[in-house]
């Protein structure tokens, strides 16, 4: 055990993970890769949790972080702030949402909680409709609508959440059905819940579940549901924080695979807006966000360094198209991938969309999850120099793959034939 591992052992709480038998230290990175403090060089496909979303150590980025810190770091919401309502002008218009208003916070977890304070007193109701399999963060209010007992510590919870089918295609009890036949049964199980209650507050769901394994359902069902929950007049909160800016190269939003029926009511996000740095953020219609009767302020959400990052972070995504490099390399790493599972006894399906992908594991010659697998995967391919994540539904069983958007072909080729060798190293 290393010395900094022990340190960490002795003051951190037991149930904060790290990966790997021999956790690993990273000390910097450049594109798309980083190094360890032994010296050793990965290719990174994991990005922080989604989060390093164009490059490590971006110039643009980095620069304007630096002149930022040197002019002002902190002023808080009580004062105007230039850098923020330039970002917030920027996401009104790229989340489709009309008459939007944006507030910014620390995290994805901040802003899901923001999102359920809109929806909760805007509706007068505290119950929420969630997806099963699905993750909106850390704290009290968003471990409570998580449907992912690995990682919802407690029953507790100030709101009253009914978890709804859908958000998993090939596992569950309407896996067999055609899309159609898919979508249309989730709808009348949506009708039936809705049949037995009071009337929610919204609905939550990520469009695309990123803990959950990468899951998602057929295109057009969160449409489906937005017919059904308009006529009862509830929201629809789109959970964007690992889908957005693009990292499904067809969209620059999860909600737009859904939207037939208009934008969400509210929009959440984080994670790659900030390119690392802790940018999170709600996007809400101006009748929704300003339904509050009470003050509130943000004292470090949209600080003017991390807004200043998150401009220049915008900015690269657009001018050099990286969603349309996710979809491009993606689709091609996708393919690759899929080929390589096919020759493997331990893969049930390879999933996802762009640089989002998921590697479902399995025990040979059955449909039971293999956690052991993926875990044994992690390890080789850090063996072999790649970086990867882990997540999943009942068990820790997918692979997740989800590199930062400028991914090269080249290197796309390299991490395939990382994971390659770590699948056939366990079979």
């Amino acid at each position: 055990m290393s010395s900094l591992h022990h340190r960490h052992l002795a003051v951190s709480p037991e149930w904060l993970a790290l990966y790997y038998r021999n956790p690993l230290e990273i000390t910097h990175g450049e594109g798309r890769h980083v190094w360890d403090a032994d010296g050793n060089r990965y290719l990174d496909f994991f990005g922080g949790i989604l989060t390093t979303m164009t490059a490590h150590a971006l110039p643009e980025v980095t620069k304007a972080v630096s002149e930022q810190a040197g002019r002002i770091i902190h002023s808080s919401t009580l004062y105007l702030n230039r850098p923020m309502v330039e970002l917030a002008e920027r996401i009104a218009t790229l989340s489709g949402i009309p008459e939007a208003r944006v507030f910014f916070t620390t995290s994805g977890t901040e802003a899901n909680d923001t999102a359920l304070l809109l929806a909760t007193t805007y509706r007068r109701s505290n119950q929420i409709l969630a997806m099963r399999n699905s993750y909106h963060g850390r704290s009290f209010s968003a471990v409570s609508i998580t449907g992912n007992n690995a990682w919802s510590p407690t029953s507790l919870s100030p709101l009253q959440t009914l978890y709804v089918h859908g958000g998993v295609r090939t596992r569950g009890p309407y896996a067999h059905l055609g899309d159609g036949e898919f979508i249309a049964a989730c709808v009348a199980d949506l009708e039936d819940l809705l049949g037995h209650t009071r009337s929610p507050a919204a609905l939550i769901a990520e469009p695309i579940q990123g803990v959950g394994g990468f899951t998602s359902p057929p295109d057009g069902l969160y449409a489906a549901f937005r017919e059904v929950l308009d006529r009862h007049g509830i929201l629809w909160i789109s959970d964007e924080v690992q889908t957005g800016w693009g990292r499904s190269g067809e969209h620059f939003w999860g909600w737009q695979a859904h939207g037939r029926n208009g934008p969400p009511d509210i929009l959440t996000f984080a994670k790659g807006i900030g390119n690392g740095m802790s940018i999170g953020g709600v996007v809400a219609r101006a009748d929704v966000m300003n339904c509050l009767d009470a003050n509130s302020i943000s004292t470090f959400g949209g600080s003017p360094v991390t807004m200043a990052a998150g401009l220049a972070n915008l900015s690269y995504l657009l001018e050099h198209d990286l969603q349309g490099n996710a979809r491009r390399v993606g689709g091609l790493l996708i393919e690759r991938l899929r080929a390589i599972g096919a020759a493997s006894e331990c893969v049930r399906e390879v999933r996802g969309r762009g640089l989002m992908i998921g590697i479902e594991l399995v025990k040979p010659g059955t449909d039971e999850a293999n956690p052991e697998a993926a875990a044994a995967v992690l390890e080789a391919a850090r063996e072999g120099g790649l970086l990867i994540g882990k997540g999943g539904g009942h068990d820790t069983s997918v692979l997740r793959i989800a590199p930062p958007l400028s991914l090269a072909i080249p290197e796309a080729e390299e991490g395939a034939a990382i994971l390659a060798e770590a699948l056939r190293s366990v079979g």
